[in-house]
């Protein structure tokens, strides 16, 4: 791919909120005002540890300082068969692919005239309740229940089922117990069906079967799990959990001071010992840091200290109005929350036009409960 992606929203291009050039941009713009980069396109084979160099098919790319940051994939936990007959949400085509399978399956419902697929083609089902999962089902949610609720003749798109389905005892793990039930009580108001402790044991393009429960369902969506790219069978290293590769406090390669690797592919122990999560302020922070490194290096001055995160918060929204913030002591929930969520993640985006235009888009929305991206693109199989 040729663009740098702000992967936190991509759930709204899933949900028709935004589209896809309002949350990536071009690395070759973004680098463009750097003359000392090089920019290739192309599918990485392998690495040469020995020969220090980058493989792209019979093209070898040298170098002097290698930085790792390939990302992660969905994770199955051993049921690889699954990913066939769900829809997982890392890169902009799953994005545009989960947006149309979503609208695809209203279309469908409204030309159907057996009950039993209409309820089958308005049932919608997540797995994971972290951020993504909680995200995803309040965009749905209100996708159903607002933007797409006067555009039908034969259905109501209102009473669309949306099922959240959790391993385990509550949503949103990763933050303290009050605000995953905040989440909970905003999720159940918006009329999504929650799972607790359930397990998916099966699934398939016709449903997924929860114990001894089967939800009937064409639209299976994963947030469960993750797990790293490839990158440690191209160092040809034992990984840890989720194959993540062990790094030392300077987030170089044991053994191999030259070669770094950050973001999700990288195992970080935090304070505690606790592996650090794979969310993008900490990739963020890897990055700033091994930067730093690498500039040390090249001037001949000593190495910065030992990589430590700074947890600046967890921020999740519930849809409209509704969101949960965790600063640590300052927790924060409805409102002023999802105006926090809202400037953090302008913010973070690349680029001024981005900004401006998810702002705009976000105002519009509001303002009206519409989707301005509600297009069917590609072909549904």
């Amino acid at each position: 791919r040729n663009y740098h992606l702000f992967q936190p929203l991509l759930y709204q291009v899933a949900t028709a909120a935004l589209s896809p050039a309002d949350i990536a941009a071009p690395i070759r713009g973004i680098l463009a005002r750097q003359p000392n980069t090089n920019v290739i396109l192309g599918t990485v084979t392998g690495i040469d540890m020995a020969g220090r160099a980058v493989l792209i098919g019979q093209r070898r790319i040298p170098y002097d300082q290698l930085v790792i940051a390939t990302g992660a994939r969905e994770s199955y936990f051993g049921n690889d068969e699954w990913a066939a007959a769900t829809l997982g949400l890392k890169k902009i085509d799953d994005a545009t692919t989960m947006r149309r399978r979503i609208l695809v399956a209203f279309e469908r419902a409204e030309d159907s005239d057996d009950e039993a697929e209409r309820r089958q083609l308005l049932t919608f089902v997540i797995v994971g309740g972290g951020p993504t999962g909680v995200e995803l089902a309040g965009a749905l949610a209100e996708l159903a229940k607002a933007a797409l609720a006067r555009d039908f003749r034969r259905i109501d798109p209102t009473t669309a089922r949306i099922v959240l389905v959790e391993a385990g005892p509550r949503l949103l793990p990763s933050f303290p117990p009050k605000l995953s039930a905040v989440a909970a009580r905003a999720l159940t108001r918006l009329g999504v069906e929650l799972r607790l402790d359930a397990k998916v044991t099966h699934c398939d393009c016709e449903g997924a079967v929860l114990g001894d429960e089967r939800i009937e369902s064409r639209t299976l969506i994963w947030a469960a799990g993750v797990a790293a790219s490839p990158a440690a069978a191209w160092l040809g290293i034992a990984t840890a959990r989720g194959g993540r590769v062990p790094v030392m406090s300077d987030l170089s390669l044991p053994g191999n001071p030259e070669i770094f690797v950050i973001g999700d592919t990288a195992q970080v122990e935090g304070r505690g010992g606790q592996p650090l999560p794979g969310v993008a302020p900490v990739a963020k922070q890897e990055g700033a840091y091994v930067a730093r490194v690498i500039a040390a290096r090249i001037a001949g001055k000593r190495a910065p200290a030992p990589f430590r995160y700074r947890n600046l918060g967890n921020l999740a929204t519930i849809g409209r109005k509704e969101a949960v913030v965790d600063f640590g002591r300052l927790q924060l929930t409805g409102r002023i929350a999802w105006l926090v969520w809202g400037l953090a993640h302008i913010y973070f985006l690349i680029g001024f036009r981005n900004r401006t235009a998810v702002a705009v888009d976000w105002l519009w929305s509001y303002l009206t409960y519409q989707r301005g991206a509600r297009l069917i693109t590609g072909q549904e199989m």
